[in-house]
């Protein structure tokens, strides 16, 4: 597979985009069938994907599963899940039914999956006659500006609350706190509270809460987060999970919305770019993002495209944590950096932290340094790429990129070359698309304010 743009310091990128655009040129040249993913998850709302592959049994057995095993892999982490239905091909719903399950290839989405949704993941195989059909939620989420209300947004290092009224932030601190490494879930309930309060005393009333946090929410419920990892597990299920809920009644149970950070960082650019259609990636510990739909809503999905594949080359780096290969976790974070510096010929003290190692190459990077200039460059064609195979799953217009990986110099030469790659490989998605860097200080404040505007005052 030729590159236009070539990914310099990693030879065998083999982009997930350009795969699907010859798989399924391929097939249709060979007489494809229509094969249809569907993804259901809480509510009952399913997400369809229809796509082309080979038919059963006519020789691309094999190519048909590897293909239709990422997508699956994609359509999972981006929409949420906990039952996958396969139409069209018995073989393939097969093979995909043997790796969900506990003992299974994908036995760490399975358990993931499992846990957000509260149900154990399925696979079900339909003929294409019975294909899923997308059924979303429609639900407006956000730009309520209404009224007084609190926007509480929950980081890993210190938490930020504003007092918001018709709009207007009236009053914001941000506190250091220590949420990772504490075990007694009273701890992040007293920082939650105390913040909150400290945000009501400068307004009249508090009419609604909005919350920006890090994790995985369904209907205000904490799923899964970061924020309480040290805390033991029957205790996160009998006193964390509701922990949002339970704040709000302290405040006479108003309206409340709780939405995954990289959400609101895609609200909060939304409403400074006044439209919709924006996809926020935050490429710092990992790959995070969010998603605005075409009518300014947060749509419920996941978002989780640290787990996203992007590289289809069986010898791609593996997540350690996942166990899969090919993720944008290894592309889209500080782990790209250090990945890529020794073939760009940095030496990385192997006693630092990924932090400092990643301020090791931004240093080298400020001081003009070829080598560096070379890793950012290949993250950049590593982005181009995969915000192509993203338009796939997304309607995209702009995507907005943050995080410590894209500040300085390093986040120009990485835009420039994903906007190359667009260009150059896909020129009908160039044409639609912006890409962006926000100003930090500016998102900062967008980001309370857009969190104050989750819930809707009835």
């Amino acid at each position: 597979m030729k590159l236009k743009v070539e990914a310099i310091l990693d030879k065998e990128f083999t982009p997930m985009a350009l795969v699907y655009r010859e798989f399924t040129e391929n097939a249709k040249k060979a007489g494809g069938v229509k094969l249809v993913i569907g993804i259901e998850r809480n509510k009952g709302y399913v997400s369809a994907f229809e796509t082309v592959v080979y038919p059963d049994n006519a020789g691309h057995d094999e190519e048909n599963y590897e293909f239709v095993e990422r997508l699956v892999k994609t359509l999972l982490w981006i929409r949420g899940g906990h039952k996958i239905i396969i139409a069209g091909s018995p073989l393939i719903a097969e093979r995909i039914k043997k790796d969900y399950t506990v003992s299974g290839k994908r036995a760490f989405d399975y358990d993931f999956m499992s846990g957000v949704y509260e149900t154990e993941v399925t696979v079900e195989a339909r003929t294409i006659e019975a294909a899923p059909v997308t059924s979303e939620s429609a639900t407006p989420v956000g730009r309520h500006l209404d009224g007084c209300r609190i926007g509480f947004d929950a980081g890993g290092s210190d938490r930020k609350v504003s007092a918001v009224i018709d709009g207007k932030s009236v009053y914001s601190e941000e506190v250091v706190w220590f949420p990772k490494t504490n075990s007694d879930p009273q701890y992040h309930y007293d920082g939650i509270l105390s913040a909150m309060k400290s945000a009501a005393e400068h307004m009249p009333r508090v009419d609604a809460i909005g919350v920006s946090s890090a994790g995985v929410y369904v209907d205000n419920r904490i799923m899964v987060a970061s924020l309480f990892l040290k805390v033991p597990k029957d205790e996160f299920n009998a006193k964390c999970k509701d922990m949002y809920i339970n704040v709000a009644k302290e405040f006479g149970d108003v309206p409340l919305e709780v939405a995954n950070d990289g959400d609101v960082t895609a609200l909060a650019g939304a409403m400074d770019l006044n439209d919709n259609n924006v996809l926020g990636i935050a490429m710092g510990t990992i790959e995070a993002g969010g998603y605005v739909d075409g009518v300014g809503n947060i749509t419920g999905w996941l978002n989780e495209l640290a787990f996203v594949p992007c590289d289809y080359s069986k010898n791609a780096m593996v997540d350690e944590w996942s166990g899969d290969y090919g993720c944008g976790v290894k592309y889209f974070s500080q782990d790209a950096v250090i990945k890529l510096a020794p073939a760009a010929g940095i030496e990385l003290d192997e006693s630092l932290s990924p932090a400092e190692k990643l301020k090791v190459v931004q240093g080298l990077m400020a001081e003009g340094d070829e080598r560096a200039a070379k890793i950012y460059d290949t993250i950049g064609a590593y982005f181009g790429y995969t915000i192509a195979y993203y338009a796939l799953f997304y309607d995209i217009k702009h995507v907005l990129i943050m995080g410590r990986v894209t500040s300085g110099e390093g986040g120009v030469i990485l835009l420039d070359r994903a906007k190359e790659v667009l260009e150059k490989e896909f020129p009908e998605l160039n044409s639609k698309i912006q890409l962006h860097i926000p100003d930090e200080s500016s998102r900062r404040v967008g980001q309370s304010v857009a969190a104050a505007s989750l819930p809707e005052i009835k």
